[in-house]
């Protein structure tokens, strides 16, 4: 048998282990009560709900307080230098790991709290929480190592030599790395916002984690593209410089409409649709521009407005609906493509077949 434990056998009375669960008990009982009590209604309140603290606290403090309680405990019994010392450290590791934890969340609640107030999408991307995550745990874990008596000189000077190794090995990992970096600080996209890449993908932006981007299409599936391409891609953002889109609808209206009625009832339906149809904006004041003599029709272009990229589709398709029905009601023609043939002779008894561009009644 070792020593140490002969010494605790000899030494140690029941009433010292004893009093020695008394207070590692306690000590888990303050953090559980702490944790699923005190702070679950701290969570709960209006007052405090939004504090980061609160939240970074939760699950960590029932470890803190029960290795302060096997802290207090080893007080209380005969144990020998080496293994009192042993006890000592490991709680000290315990406690740093939990203070490591504490402050990784408590820093990844801060960047997201900035993220909110300076992008205001409340997706700021996932790659610089998971990077402040990771710089935490970093130096907590040269802390600990510290601690416990360790070197990290030579960690630090392996870490640098192999740093050249990891970076050649993980070139394309990193640039998207950086290329996710450089598309939130440049803030060329921010969560929430519709893009459209040239090579045809489009979505609003979920997420931008530390290798691709994740575009939500409007039928729901997910796209995920590589931040490297992304950042080199020729990208047409809808959200900016602000959310709204214009909305161009082509209306053909025939030769023999009274252009002045069609644009007048055009208008009026098109300010029906933005006062009344969500999605539309009812301080926009519609208008139509007559562009083109068609082949069959006056051609014009009706231009409403979207809240968001996706209102351009309930609100073009309320538009044409009560344009329509308008029409009708105002004898207002919207006419078939169609082409009049006229046959003549060439005066040697053989038919010519020459289209006729100007007539355009069936």
């Amino acid at each position: 048998m070792e020593p140490t434990v002969i010494g605790l056998t000899r030494h140690a009375g029941m009433h010292q282990f004893a009093t020695a669960g008394v207070i590692l008990g306690s000590g888990l009982l303050v953090g559980l009560l702490l944790s699923r009590v005190v702070l679950a209604r701290l969570r709960r309140s209006r007052l405090v709900s939004r504090w980061a603290v609160v939240r970074a606290a939760q699950g960590v403090v029932v470890v803190a307080s029960t290795s302060i309680g096997a802290y207090a405990a080893s007080l209380a019994l005969p144990l020998t230098p080496g293994l009192a010392r042993l006890v000592h450290q490991t709680v000290a590791v315990v406690l740093l790991f939990c203070g490591t934890v504490f402050a990784a969340r408590l820093a990844a609640a801060m960047v997201q709290h900035y993220a909110q107030r300076s992008d205001g999408s409340g997706m700021f991307g996932s790659i610089f929480l998971n990077i402040t995550r990771l710089v935490v745990f970093v130096v907590g874990v040269l802390v600990i190592l510290q601690t416990l008596g360790i070197s990290i000189t030579p960690l630090l000077t392996a870490l640098g030599v192999g740093g050249l190794a990891v970076a050649l090995a993980l070139k394309d990992t990193l640039a998207n790395l950086f290329s996710g970096i450089h598309l939130i600080a440049a803030k060329y996209i921010r969560g929430g916002d519709y893009v459209r890449m040239d090579s045809g993908e489009e979505g609003y932006v979920v997420d931008i984690n530390w290798r691709h981007t994740s575009l939500r299409q409007l039928p729901d599936n997910l796209i995920l593209v590589p931040n490297a391409r992304l950042a080199t891609a020729v990208l047409t953002n809808y959200h900016e410089p602000q959310r709204g889109l214009q909305v161009p609808v082509h209306v053909g209206v025939s030769y023999d409409s009274d252009l002045e009625l069609v644009e007048r009832v055009t208008i009026e339906v098109g300010r029906e649709v933005m006062r009344e149809v969500p999605g539309g904006d009812p301080d926009f004041e519609p208008w139509v521009w007559f562009g083109a003599f068609g082949s069959s029709s006056i051609d014009c272009t009706v231009y409403l407005r979207a809240a968001e990229f996706y209102d351009q589709y309930p609100v073009r398709h309320a538009f044409v609906k009560r344009l329509h029905a308008r029409y009708r009601e105002e004898g207002i023609e919207i006419p078939y493509p169609i082409q009049t043939l006229r046959w003549e002779g060439d005066g040697r008894g053989t038919a010519l077949l020459r289209p006729n561009q100007g007539d355009h009644q069936r």
